[in-house]
């Protein structure tokens, strides 16, 4: 269906993706979890988003999700993580035409020697602990859906001039 389309109307159809499609950011975060109750937290030292949160990153071009996930959590804390499972995701809009998406990931599988980088500093806590630090902004409400397997989105919009969170 599609092929007779592009060969029947080609120009229409690219118009048609091209007025349908926008510019993304594509970055993820991992909850490395153990099975006493302990997350791993990054106190990150970011001027712009400082605080605790996940490890994450850039998504590289050409880059898988996954592989972009190990790779982050591997350069930002020591550890060789295995298994990633993909748990939410997080976006809003940075422009007209653009948006910011972040892929959520968890596992309890990993090995190595922990070490902090120079995107902070990584350390172990009970999850029940985590609202005793600063928190990075926006992160109380992302770590509900890490923690919540009937969540799995997190959106922000401009409504008025102010933004608003809307859970899913």
């Amino acid at each position: 269906m599609l092929f007779f389309l592009l060969s029947k109307y080609p120009y229409g159809i690219l118009v048609l993706v091209m007025k349908l499609s926008e510019k993304v950011v594509l970055t993820n975060m991992c909850m490395i979890y153990d099975d006493d109750g302990n997350i791993l937290v990054q106190d990150k030292l970011d001027r712009s988003w400082g605080g605790v949160t996940f490890p994450g990153g850039h998504i590289e071009y050409d880059e898988s999700f996954n592989d972009s996930v190990i790779r982050e959590v591997k350069e930002e804390t020591g550890l060789d993580i295995k298994n990633p499972k993909l748990c939410g995701i997080k976006h809003w809009k940075i422009s007209k035409k653009s948006r910011y998406i972040v892929l959520f990931y968890k596992t309890n599988e990993f090995s190595g020697n922990l070490q902090s980088s120079n995107e902070g500093k990584v350390f172990w806590i009970k999850k029940e602990d985590l609202k005793n630090y600063k928190l990075a902004d926006g992160f109380e409400t992302m770590f509900k859906i890490f923690d919540d397997d009937n969540l799995s989105e997190f959106m922000s919009v401009k409504e008025n001039g102010n933004w608003v969170t809307k859970i899913f």
